[in-house]
């Protein structure tokens, strides 16, 4: 089967809708290479109508690099890679609906993840997303010049530390999470990131993650004033409409930069 793929940007800060491809069906390593590009160029893409099993899911993901496991969120018995985004009527918080990065506290982050959505609201539950490039670039000459070469500890233990607030939350929860001293482990990365394959800057900052260190409180205090910078310039960020709000009907995955 010949794949001819097309990219149809969406909005204008970042957003793109790929067709043209299966995913349950084995990929040439041509369109992998155009799949790629569109994200590096776009940021977040969707596909739209696919039908996947947790299988081809995992296939997918494979031609992007190696998958992770999260420490932290129980993923599917059978396929550990795979983490399942619940929410039921009686819940009343829902999973990562705060702006953050993903896992940025590891040494070594995601490229990204491949959601795929099955099942969904007729209305609301929109997915947000914002173009961390257009953040920095946003920013004042001397608010780069402040942040440039700055970095910041980033931590799992607000999250999913031993205090975590989720932890001690009453009620049912239909997904399962891990609260351990190992979320209380620190690791070092920049504040302004520079994207080895694009080359371009942008911000790194992540409100969820970013953790105060006794041997590095002012550049922390400095880091965190950056995080409110970064919500000030997500305004700059999103897009005109349509925005980069996305409703995902069933049978849409998407890929994350």
């Amino acid at each position: 089967m010949v794949n001819t793929v097309r990219v149809n940007r969406i909005a204008g800060a970042l957003g793109a809708e790929v067709s043209g491809v299966d995913l349950s069906r084995p990929l040439s390593d041509a369109a992998i290479g155009e799949i790629r590009a569109a994200l590096l160029d776009n940021l977040v893409i969707f596909f739209h109508d696919q039908q996947l099993s947790p299988e081809q899911q995992l296939d997918f993901g494979r031609r992007f690099g190696d998958l992770q496991v999260h420490e932290f969120v129980g993923g599917m018995a059978a396929h550990p890679q795979i983490i399942e985004v619940r929410k039921e009527p009686q819940e009343a918080r829902n999973f990562g609906g705060g702006w953050h990065t993903d896992v940025s506290y590891l040494e070594r982050p995601a490229l990204g993840s491949v959601l795929y959505a099955r099942e969904v609201p007729d209305y609301g539950g929109d997915t947000l997303f914002a173009n961390q490039y257009l953040a920095y670039e946003a920013l004042s000459e001397g608010m780069k010049a402040l942040l440039d070469g700055m970095t910041a500890i980033h931590s799992a233990r607000r999250p999913y530390g031993v205090d975590a607030t989720r932890a001690f939350e009453p009620g049912p929860s239909s997904m399962s999470f891990h609260f351990s001293e190992a979320a209380h482990a620190e690791v070092e990365h920049p504040v302004v990131r520079t994207h080895v394959e694009t080359g371009k800057k942008a911000l790194y900052v992540n409100g969820a993650t970013i953790a105060a260190s006794s041997t590095m409180r002012s550049t922390i205090t400095r880091a965190r004033a950056a995080s409110c910078t970064a919500s000030r310039s997500r305004a700059n960020a999103r897009s005109e409409p349509p925005s980069p709000d996305h409703d995902l009907p069933s049978g849409a995955p998407r890929a994350i930069s």
